[in-house]
């Protein structure tokens, strides 16, 4: 395991959110550094990939110190599904091992939310997207059901503090949440002394 590309990745996503000039810029920007991240599993620390028998784990690799940006990475249990919810920010969500479903949900003229369209299943290396301005209502699952997998996330805000909701499909009833985190220490990206011992 070699923490390093995660040290890389969180180098360029800060030098492009130093320059970009909007959210959306930034968002473009960052798909092909997500990209090159979960090209290859082989760099995500055991503690942040570990799953729980009962929840969804979220997990902070990293978040930018204006919290321009956060890192997660999402440990999913079989069969662990999300409830409808919502973002507010910007996300590119990228498929590291496993595969998971993602259902994009609009709210109709009754209030009630329905699917836009046919889910979608990414398998590794593969990356989703959500915001305001393209669609950013959505229900996730593991779409394995004898194995976990995992998601890396990466969000234009520090994702676990910012508030969003969860939807009542029936109804559309908004339930405010803040999801925090699975963790509390993030990895160590900035110990080089093992190259040096």
């Amino acid at each position: 395991m070699t923490i390093a590309k995660l040290r890389d990745f969180v180098s360029a996503m800060t030098r492009e959110a130093d320059t970009a000039d909007s959210p959306n810029a930034l968002m473009e920007a960052a798909r092909p550094l997500l990209a090159d991240l979960i090209r290859e599993d082989d760099w995500l620390p055991e503690d942040c990939a570990r799953p729980d028998e009962k929840f969804y784990r979220q997990y902070l690799l990293h978040c930018d110190p204006r919290e321009r940006f956060s890192l997660v990475s999402f440990v999913w249990g079989p069969g662990q599904k999300t409830p409808i919810h919502d973002h507010t920010v910007w996300g590119l969500i990228g498929m590291l091992r496993g595969e998971e479903i993602s259902t994009q949900y609009a709210q109709g003229a009754d209030g009630r939310f329905a699917p836009t369209g046919e889910a979608i299943r990414l398998t590794p290396g593969e990356i989703d997207a959500v915001s305001p301005e393209i669609g950013d209502v959505h229900k996730v699952e593991n779409a394995l059901a004898d194995r976990p997998s995992i998601s890396i996330h990466l969000y234009g805000a520090n994702i676990g503090a910012v508030e969003r909701h969860v939807f009542d499909a029936q109804t559309g009833q908004p339930k405010p949440f803040i999801s925090g985190y699975s963790n509390s220490a993030v990895p160590n990206l900035w110990d080089r002394s093992s190259r040096a011992r």
